[in-house]
């Protein structure tokens, strides 16, 4: 059986090497020492160790109940000798012990918060009240209130929590109190905690709360305008706020936001201002601002006046972004009529707060006096612009009408007038430099402009350089000078199966001029021309006319085109006409009037092939024409066959590019034999064809070439070459030579000039074979003739 002795708890952080010892027994162990005992489990070997001879437990290091809370290990013992188990193996737990090794700390902090001003009071105790009231009274804040109670809850700012480590569950190390250390007496902090509060003594300085804090305003009525920040630092501390707990600390950062608790104030009740009489209608002549201490929206206002001999004459708007009044002329200023004027102006705010009402009224007056300055002024016009009217077509030099200013400091003052003319406008108009009337330069047009704006200037005589400007406007009234026309071409189109009477359609006019002498029109036939038997002209009386057909059924192979001659004339006076001609196309149509075909078509319709149909042909027909043009390519690329002459035929059937004999005759050739070198350098012919007309025999002896001259021979040959009817229709070139006198095989000429002279058969050549084909053909047929 197992017996446990504990002689000392282990605590966390507690270290000593035989410390916090615990005793292990068995019945078995009689203290001779045959008994050894082992551990192990969690942190045996390591964090516990055991004496295998006495049982004793000890811990070898610090414990920290945060890391670990418990550990579990297995006690057994065993014979020393045998090592054979004495007691079955016991498990058991050793629990480490909370001291209060961990402060409390903030995890979330340093906080930043907001809170409204003039927000409500919080819990206080009589020492804060009284330490809220001295302050108060040497800091004088403006809505400060020393009537502070006790109990009251003030509007929370901020709820703070701070954690321990620590067991909860074990003594008061978790248990944590909040303190304010900075920042009273303007905030407290409260336990949060549904029951109410209690407390005994009221010097006490700590508030109880078992999960957080809540800070809270603690004076009545804080004003952001006296202070807008505040530094808070809030303390936890743990064992209850005993002696000796341990604590930790955060800073909340706090700003009065601002509400709406300042009225505007002028800073002076009287003000004055002065506006010379110059000053442009609609231009600013001045500003006015009151001040508010507060910001944002809560600082709006606007400005207005209220009353004053001025209320119609200036005008006053409020500037969003600096809060200023903008004051502004509504009419001229005119010093030799009035001096001054005197305005009542006031500020109100426009966010309005009922909860401050009392703190009111939201707005404020100044009185503002405005001086007239007085200045040498330019001319003034009778009226601030002027519209005129002329007829087009006006003769030039007509009167169009007259512009009046005058001086308004003295009302003898010469003005003189004058159009201020742009660089690219042309002069259609000039003025009377002294009576101001203006008249016409060129004759104007309606119809390209129907308007003119012209500038004219108005100066003094004695001083230039003050002027004054006014808008003329001048309308160009219209006059009947333009006839009215066809408002398009017509497309008119009549069908072949039409009936007499109908609308085949229907068209309308346009006149360049003016409505008045535009519209209505009038449409007919020219009265002059012969009563049309095919149309007639219908007029609508609005504006429009109709062209109906006379005769039943048109055909397009008797006449596909007809022309109707037309008369409009406007409603003007004088009455202005024009004529027109209408071209009327004959077309097919189907039975619901939707024409089917007109003249230029007519060919495909009796041919019976449609669109589709002839695009198809046509496509054939390329085709077909670029295979022809591929074939005609491919042929000429193609190689001719070369043919062979039978002059180029020899006994052994070799063929030679060069004239002449054997070996022997090409080395024993001189060209200086020849007699007639010239006759080599005219132009040459090949002889490409065979001759078809067989070469008629000449039996013609030959002379001794020993004793004749190389060149009567080569004219001899040369003339028989100019009577042979067989040559071909282009000269070709035939050599002779002469070899000389060693040469054995004799003198070389063509086959056909030596069959005369051979005595020798040649039917031996057909057998021997294809090859020799020609051979035997050719020298058959001289055989032949020989034998004939």
């Amino acid at each position: 059986m197992w017996k446990y002795s504990y002689k000392l708890r282990v605590t966390a952080f507690s270290y000593e090497k035989l410390l916090n010892k615990r005793k292990l027994h068995s019945n078995s162990d009689k203290g001779d020492g045959s008994v050894k005992y082992i551990l192990t489990g969690e942190g045996a070997g390591t964090i516990f160790i055991i004496d295998d001879t006495t049982g004793d437990i000890h811990s070898t290091k610090s414990l920290d109940r945060e890391q670990k809370t418990h550990y579990v290990l297995h006690a057994q013992a065993i014979d020393r000798r045998t090592n054979k188990p004495l007691e079955p193996e016991s498990e058991f737990i050793i629990k480490v012990q909370d001291i209060n090794d961990n402060a409390p700390k903030f995890t979330d902090g340093p906080y930043i918060v907001t809170v409204p001003e003039m927000s409500d009071m919080g819990i206080m105790k009589p020492e804060e009240i009284i330490a809220a009231k001295a302050e108060g009274l040497r800091s004088k804040p403006k809505h400060f209130s020393p009537h502070l109670r006790l109990g009251e809850k003030g509007t929370s700012v901020l709820q703070v929590t701070a954690t321990d480590a620590d067991d909860p569950t074990y003594g008061n190390s978790a248990r944590v109190v909040y303190s304010i250390l900075q920042g009273q007496p303007y905030f407290s902090v409260d336990p949060k905690t549904d029951t109410p509060m209690k407390y005994e003594h009221l010097e006490a300085r700590y508030h109880m709360s078992s999960t957080a804090g809540v800070i809270r305003t603690a004076l009545h009525n804080m004003d952001r305008e006296a202070r807008e920040h505040y530094s808070v630092v809030i303390q936890a501390k743990d064992m209850a706020g005993q002696v000796g707990g341990l604590s930790g600390s955060t800073t909340v950062n706090i700003t009065l936001t601002d509400v709406n608790d300042n009225p505007p104030r002028f800073p002076q009740k009287h003000y004055q201002l002065y506006v010379p009489e110059s000053a442009q209608v609609g231009s600013a002549v001045g500003k006015i601002k009151a001040n508010d201490a507060d910001t944002g929206s809560n600082a709006d206002m606007t400005y207005s006046i209220i009353d004053g001999d001025g209320v119609g004459i200036f005008s006053i708007s409020t500037d969003k972004e600096t809060r200023e009044g903008i004051l502004s002329l509504k009419k001229p200023l005119n010093y030799e009529k009035k001096k001054s004027y005197t305005l009542n102006i006031e500020g109100a705010n426009t966010h309005l707060d009922f909860r401050f009402s009392h703190l009111g009224p939201f707005k404020d007056a100044t009185m503002l006096k405005i001086i007239v300055g007085d200045v040498d002024e330019p001319p003034l016009f009778s009226m601030p612009s002027y519209v005129m009217e002329v007829y087009e077509n006006a003769k030039i030099g007509t009167v169009v009408g007259t512009v009046l200013a005058q001086d308004p400091d003295s009302a003898n003052s010469l003005v003189r007038y004058f159009i201020d003319y742009n660089a690219e406008d042309d002069r259609f108009f000039n003025i009377d430099a002294n009576t101001g009337t203006i008249k016409t330069t060129k004759v104007l047009d309606r119809e390209e402009t129907p308007w003119y704006n012209i500038t004219v200037a108005a100066s003094e005589n004695d001083n230039p350089s003050l002027l004054s400007h006014v808008t003329v406007g001048i309308r160009v009234l219209d006059v009947n000078d333009n006839p009215p026309e066809l408002a398009r071409e017509y497309d008119i189109v009549v069908c072949e199966n039409s009936k007499p009477g109908q609308v085949i359609h229907t068209i309308s006019a346009t006149d360049k001029d003016d409505f008045a002498n535009g519209p209505r029109f009038s449409f007919f036939l020219d009265e002059h021309l012969s009563i049309n038997p095919n149309f007639t002209l219908k007029d609508n009386e609005d504006n429009t006319a109709s062209i109906l057909t006379r005769r039943r059924r048109f055909s397009r192979t008797i006449q596909d085109v007809y022309y109707l001659p037309i008369m409009i004339s406007d409603g003007g006076i004088p009455s202005l006409s024009s004529s027109s001609t209408l071209t009327i196309r004959v077309c097919a149509c189907e039975r619901d009037g939707r024409v089917r075909t007109c003249h230029a078509e007519a060919f495909l319709s009796s041919a019976g092939l449609s669109t589709g149909a002839l695009i198809a042909i046509l496509l054939c027909v390329v085709i077909l024409l670029a295979i022809v043009v591929l074939f005609i390519t491919l042929r000429r690329s193609k190689k001719e066959p070369l043919i062979i002459s039978e002059e180029d035929v020899r006994e052994n059937v070799v063929t030679y590019d060069d004239e002449g004999g054997g070996e022997e005759d090409t080395e024993a050739f001189d060209i200086t034999a020849l007699r007639n070198p010239s006759a080599a350098e005219e132009l040459k012919y090949r002889r490409d064809i065979r001759p078809e007309v067989k070469l008629t025999p000449r039996h013609q002896t030959l002379s001794t070439l020993e004793s004749i001259d190389v060149q009567e021979f080569i004219k001899q040959r040369l003339a028989e070459a100019d009577l042979d009817p067989s040559v071909p229709p282009y000269d070709s070139l035939q050599t002779y030579a002469y070899e000389g006198q060693r040469s054995e095989a004799g003198s070389i000429s063509s086959l056909d000039s030596a069959t005369t002279q051979s005595d020798q058969d040649y039917q031996y050549l057909g057998d021997w074979g294809p090859e020799f084909k020609k051979l035997a053909e050719l020298y058959g047929e001289i055989e032949s003739e020989r034998t004939t």
